[in-house]
């Protein structure tokens, strides 16, 4: 088996999918061309959602956002982030047709990535958590309640506690032993920000990703989302989502977290607000009690802008980012730290 890395330089596995995942990887990659990007596979919204269902192929949506923050040709990338606007396809990105089509060519999404990153210049490698075709359930004890689907689950207002929840794949999925092996071979685990239950749980609930995590001599750190998500998260502190984290992958395993104790402008907070979403609270005193190391920092990023080709898809985007180059930063310091 190939290994995902080479030699001599950093190693970095970057668990998540999603924006979280795009914005971390777009400024480790400043720091070294030895990057993994495991993704979620269980997304089935949006554009990828219409494109499972339609055509039966595996989902290209995180995937082609990893592969993006990973090129090094600035036109292809602009064109695969390219979203139609109107006609037939709208509201689908370039890059997941692209995905699409080399997948049903070749009969391989693995060869369809492999060709993708030849085409976008990839410095590093875009590793799918599994290769099965799989769906997102969440369910509650004693029947109270099950969902199926990340779509369902996104924009789901829990009724009852998301934390007495199982999260599993439907049906259970086999692990990448590529994914395993980047995870094991890394000097740095970044667990991205993400939806807990959509992005981050139903890839660390894959039985292997959490042995693979608790087995490495890296070090794992959590970089914890900078705002609450109403009907799920509603009071989570950051020790909260650090145990919802630990919990996905069947204990812990954690070396560090990372926090944000920056605070955004009023005008941004009452926006957040009017949607009864908030900043994560910095719980020190729970923090203080864990075996993991606590960091925090000036982590705000600039803010999302508005793209009007999203307006129709059932998809949620976060106004507030983390400052990549910032968090990047801190990242390094903790592996070099070590090092020395």
């Amino acid at each position: 088996m190939d290994s995902p890395f080479g030699i001599d330089e950093l190693k970095i596995a970057v668990i998540g999918g999603g924006t979280g995942s795009f914005t971390l990887l777009s400024a480790l990659k400043e720091y070294t061309t030895k990057i993994a990007a495991i993704v979620n596979m269980a997304d089935d919204g949006g554009s990828t959602g219409v494109l499972r269902d339609e055509l039966g192929v595996l989902p290209p949506g995180d995937v082609r956002q990893c592969l993006v923050a990973l090129s090094d040709s600035p036109k292809i990338r602009d064109l695969f982030n390219y979203r139609f606007e109107e006609g037939m396809l709208e509201g689908h990105s370039f890059g997941n047709l692209f995905l699409t089509a080399l997948e049903k060519s070749t009969g391989s999404f693995r060869d369809a990535i492999d060709t993708a990153s030849e085409v976008l210049r990839v410095n590093g490698a875009v590793i799918p958590v599994t290769y099965d075709n799989v769906r997102l359930k969440m369910s509650w004890p004693k029947g109270t309640l099950t969902l199926h689907g990340e779509r369902v689950i996104d924009a789901d207002h829990f009724g009852y506690d998301p934390r007495k929840a199982k999260l599993s794949l439907e049906p259970a999925a086999t692990v990448n032993p590529m994914a395993v092996e980047a995870i094991e071979q890394a000097d740095l685990v970044v667990i991205a920000p993400g939806d807990l239950y959509t992005s981050l749980g139903p890839l660390l609930v894959i039985d292997g990703v959490g042995d693979a995590l608790r087995r490495t001599k890296a070090k794992v750190v959590y970089v914890c989302n900078l705002v609450t998500k109403d009907g799920q998260t509603n009071g989570f502190t950051v020790g909260d989502h650090v145990k919802e984290i630990e919990r996905f992958g069947g204990g812990g395993f954690l070396d560090a977290v990372l926090f944000n104790n920056q605070i955004p402008s009023e005008r941004i907070l009452q926006r957040y607000k009017a949607e009864n979403d908030y900043l994560v609270e910095v719980d020190m005193a729970e923090l203080a009690k864990r075996p993991y190391q606590s960091i925090g920092g000036s982590y705000l990023g600039q803010i999302a802008s508005y793209n009007p080709a999203d307006t129709h898809l059932p998809v949620t985007r976060s106004l507030i980012r983390h400052n990549p180059v910032a968090v990047a930063s801190t990242l390094i310091d903790i592996v070099r730290h070590d090092q020395a």
